[in-house]
């Protein structure tokens, strides 16, 4: 590791606080409003639905979604603290999400923080790459779970992606710091952490595996051979963990297909999505042209190498891992930024326009914590209205009861404690999720007899049906189902009553 130099100590000591931490808090706190609100998007349905279900069974918690008993990958070390949390003290889902997204915003800035002293203890590094990484991507908005724009991490700051991310940036710093004369007890700590990253969220684990190897690759000096033993040891007991996870098979993931179609988006529009971080890539440059083996270099040419490579070949969940590569990146900027010399200035000054171009194009992540009336009509238009939720039906619909209902619906209703007939997110463990998706379709379509729709109803014992106006299903005023409540546009709870 390359000890911080005299310079960086001495100007860590005597600057004056810098300017760009006065930029950084509003953002952090921007974040903290926004976990207050919590914007229902996204995948924040199957993680309360997760905790819905372990509040009710730690140990044998069944599918989250559907009345089925299989396995789930959701079920991770951290859901299952998480499901603890709720089960003891009895908080409700959505405060106890509110308690991860602090957690996992903690664990982000801290870590970040951690990782980048370990290449530079400069006043003004943390906060200025805390801006890239938030604001370093691209002129057109981009939101994915595991992506840390500022508004992809306002939509899944409560997410185990943010958790694991989180911890990823504490267990690169760690496997730094460990390269020297780590012993085995340190060893085997970060196996335990790299697996735990791992069965939180297998793509961010991917991210910290790219990470920690670019690192060992990176090292000056090459670890001794004793130092090299014990990180095999780690890397072993490491393995050990997934392999004994009891909640799910970590390793019957590498077989599963049908994830390629969700992520072929990830590879349209780069430049609109991710163009800013070029920047990151010439600071890259300049770094490499130092030393050729730099564990940011190395670390993004192992990120875009398998992010290519997925495009190359149709294996589009592959793009998963494109924060391997704009992490360095945008790190790489912020350091750069700090370094004398000509160009680095220039760097310093093309990337303060970069980063307000950034936080133009996310400025509309301020409609989560300010009512959209509030704000000026070019930020409006700039901000796109959660989810509404299902709390509405909460009150009528007992926990465990099953609701038939379309995949949108079907993707926010498990979050309050039912089950749908089927999921509504794709579920590799679950053996008849397409004969469930086939019957929730048949359900609803113009032709099916009414016999059929209620024999349907009666297979996957649902007891409520979730309609809009024109979904189709049985009739309204059909002797089989109740009128029992009506939710935002025009949605209609019925009660199966035939």
């Amino acid at each position: 590791m390359r000890a911080a130099s005299r310079a960086d100590i001495r100007a860590s000591r005597t600057a004056p606080p810098p300017a760009l931490l006065l930029l950084a808090l509003p953002l952090l706190t921007l974040l903290l409003l926004v976990i207050v609100r919590l914007p229902w998007a996204g995948d924040l349905g199957i993680h309360a639905a997760t905790i819905e279900r372990l509040r009710g069974d730690l140990l044998n918690p069944g599918n989250p979604l559907v009345d089925a008993d299989t396995p789930s990958p959701y079920y991770s070390p951290w859901m299952l603290l998480l499901g603890c949390l709720a089960k003891v003290t009895g908080l409700g889902t959505f405060v106890v999400l509110r308690v991860a997204a602090l957690v996992g915003l903690g664990l982000l800035v801290t870590g970040v923080r951690h990782f980048v002293r370990t290449f530079s203890t400069r006043r003004g590094v943390t906060p200025l790459a805390l801006l890239c990484l938030l604001l370093l991507w691209g002129p057109g908005l981009f939101n994915w779970s595991g992506f840390l724009g500022l508004n992809s991490l306002a939509l899944t700051i409560s997410y185990p992606s943010t958790f694991a991310l989180g911890l990823s940036f504490h267990f690169w710093a760690l496997v730094r710091k460990s390269l020297g004369d780590g012993g085995w007890l340190v060893f085997v700590g970060l196996g335990a952490l790299w697996s735990v990253i791992l069965l939180c969220h297998q793509f961010t684990g991917v991210v910290a595996t790219f990470g920690a190897l670019a690192i060992v690759l990176g090292a000056r000096p090459w670890p001794a051979r004793p130092v090299l033993v014990r990180l095999a040891g780690g890397v072993a007991f490491g393995l050990a963990v997934l392999a004994a996870w009891p909640y799910y098979s970590f390793f019957g993931l590498l077989g599963v297909g049908g994830l390629e179609e969700i992520h072929r988006s990830l590879y349209r529009n780069l430049l609109p999505h991710f163009g800013l971080a070029l920047l990151g890539v010439a600071a890259l440059v300049l770094r490499w042209r130092r030393d050729h083996r730099d564990p940011l270099v190395l670390f993004f040419v192992l990120g875009a190498a398998m992010f290519a490579a997925g495009g190359l070949t149709g294996h589009y969940s592959w793009g998963r891992v494109l924060p391997a590569a704009l992490v360095p990146a945008q790190l790489a900027a912020a350091l750069e930024a700090f370094e004398p010399g000509a160009a680095r200035r220039a760097l310093g000054g093309l990337l303060g326009v970069a980063l307000l171009l950034g936080a133009w194009t996310q400025a509309g992540t301020l409609g989560y914590v300010v009512p959209r009336s509030a704000l000026p009509a070019p930020l409006a238009a700039k901000y796109k209205a959660p989810w509404t939720g299902y709390d509405w039906l909460a009150p009528r619909v007992r926990h465990g009861d099953v609701v038939m209902a379309k995949t949108f619906p079907s993707r926010q209703i498990p979050a309050y404690g039912p089950y749908t007939v089927a999921p509504g997110y794709p579920d590799f463990f679950l053996p008849d999720q397409e004969a469930r998706a086939a019957a929730v379709r048949a359900y609803f379509a113009p032709a099916t007899p009414r016999a059929e729709r209620l024999g349907i109803l009666h297979r996957y014992g649902a007891r409520w049906v979730v309609q809009y106006p024109g979904d189709g299903g049985l009739r309204p005023g059909d002797p089989a189902l109740r009128v029992a409540g009506a939710g935002p546009r025009g949605q209609v709870l019925y009660e199966v009553v035939g």
